[in-house]
């Protein structure tokens, strides 16, 4: 079976790369050796124990409309799935059924827009991967019901689970897409998640990443999108839980005219840990990209920052912006930020900015005087600062909920 082979190959590189180290430029400032010490416990399958029930009445987002895969411990449970009547060829299955089915897409393009030779992360997913999410949207079809794909860790013993989500947009398709990666309890786990997205010509897809999972979690996730000609891709990602969080998203722009948006919102507290690392790889002349992170940090927490934009020779007329602000609600929160220009193209536009402030005194003060209490007031600026993010997320009832979440973590 092929993917038998392109696991060996994956098992290779992963022993030759091993974890990476502080030593390594990428990893500068995210120590993974509490991963490394998780990574090699085995994975087991879901055991429900009767809990569905009680489990299907408290998923995280379960009310918002649209269909809905579930993952538990990284493996599709059918009896916490709401996938209702799809239009005619729209496929919406786990990737372990499409595994067992020889599907000849799912051959086609699985890893083939993924680095597995050079990541160690993704050469870890790629050879341990036991299901996720196959999404295929027909050409010339707009689904107009977001799909959300939900996982969810349950139980004890420090489970390992490496989630796959392959996404394919057809010519002139569109496509919303959730995920949501959360947990039943606060226990100690790794979740190794990898999604592609790739997005035909005239394409439109829009993807919300919500991680919410334990504050002990160790979260470690790549997304990887192909942009053809005058296709749009647009995803934002919100993190507020997990104990140690790395964000990978890079994004080709393969044909004229691709467009894409990558826009973050990290809510730190605690001693959390979060990192979010990109790269805008503009490799066709004519596209656009746009970038916008916002970071709040409290207590102990730090954040990282590393946005690259990178325009290849031939990448004429490239028009890239980038923007990074942070907001430290604790003299002890830190973020490390380094944003990266890499031209080889003379004829472009290309913008980067990194902020770094607090509260605006007289803006608080403002508040106050007019009968706003202090923890009131700051919230409504924190808010106002995190809706920079939110107010781009177009699922509302999804957008309202997070935007509750926000001000429970301030509270």
């Amino acid at each position: 079976m092929w993917l038998a082979g392109v696991r060996r190959r994956a098992i290779e590189r992963f022993a030759l790369l091993g974890f990476p180290t502080v030593r390594d430029e990428e990893w500068k400032y995210t120590d993974v050796t509490p991963v490394a010490n998780l990574a090699v416990t085995p994975i087991f399958r879901p055991n429900l124990n009767g809990d569905a029930t009680r489990i299907s009445g408290n998923l995280p987002f379960g009310d918002i409309a649209g269909h809905r895969l579930t993952f538990v411990n990284g493996h599709y449970a059918p009896e916490l799935s709401n996938l209702q009547t799809l239009p005619a060829g729209v496929t919406v299955s786990s990737l372990a059924a499409a595994f067992e089915n020889q599907n000849e897409v799912v051959q086609e393009h699985f890893g083939k827009i993924l680095d597995a030779e050079n990541e160690t992360f993704a050469a870890l997913n790629t050879a341990f991967a036991q299901d996720g999410a196959f999404i295929q949207i027909p050409s010339n079809l707009q689904l107009e019901t977001p799909l959300h794909l939900l996982f969810l860790t349950h139980d004890e013993g420090a489970p390992v689970s490496h989630p796959r989500n392959l996404v394919l947009a057809g010519d002139n398709s569109s496509v919303t897409l959730i995920e949501t990666y959360a947990s039943t309890d606060e226990g100690v786990y790794f979740t190794n998640a990898i999604t592609e997205v790739i997005a035909g010509k005239n394409a439109r897809v829009e993807h919300i990443k919500n991680q919410i999972e334990s504050p002990k979690a160790f979260h470690i996730a790549t997304l990887q999108i192909a942009a053809s000609r005058d296709s749009w891709v647009r995803s934002h990602t919100v993190n507020f839980g997990g104990r140690l969080v790395r964000n990978n998203a890079i994004a080709v722009m393969g044909d004229e005219g691709g467009e894409v948006t990558l826009n973050g919102l990290v809510v730190g507290k605690d001693a959390q840990h979060i990192d979010n690392h990109t790269t805008m790889d503009h490799a066709q002349p004519h596209c656009l990209s746009h970038e916008h992170y916002a970071h709040v940090l409290d207590d102990q927490s730090n954040g990282v920052f590393n946005g690259k934009i990178f325009v290849r020779l031939d990448a004429q007329k490239t028009d890239a912006k980038q923007s990074n602000r942070t907001l430290l609600l604790s003299r002890d929160a830190q973020i490390n930020a380094k944003p990266q220009l890499e031209i080889f193209a003379d004829d472009v536009k290309c913008t980067h900015g990194a902020t770094i402030g607090q509260l605006d005194e007289d803006a608080l003060f403002y508040l106050r005087a007019r009968g706003i209490p202090e923890i009131a007031a700051r919230n409504i600026l924190i808010r106002a600062f995190a809706n920079e993010v939110l107010d781009g997320i177009p699922v509302e009832d999804l957008r309202e909920k997070l935007e509750a979440m926000l001000l429970t973590r301030l509270s």
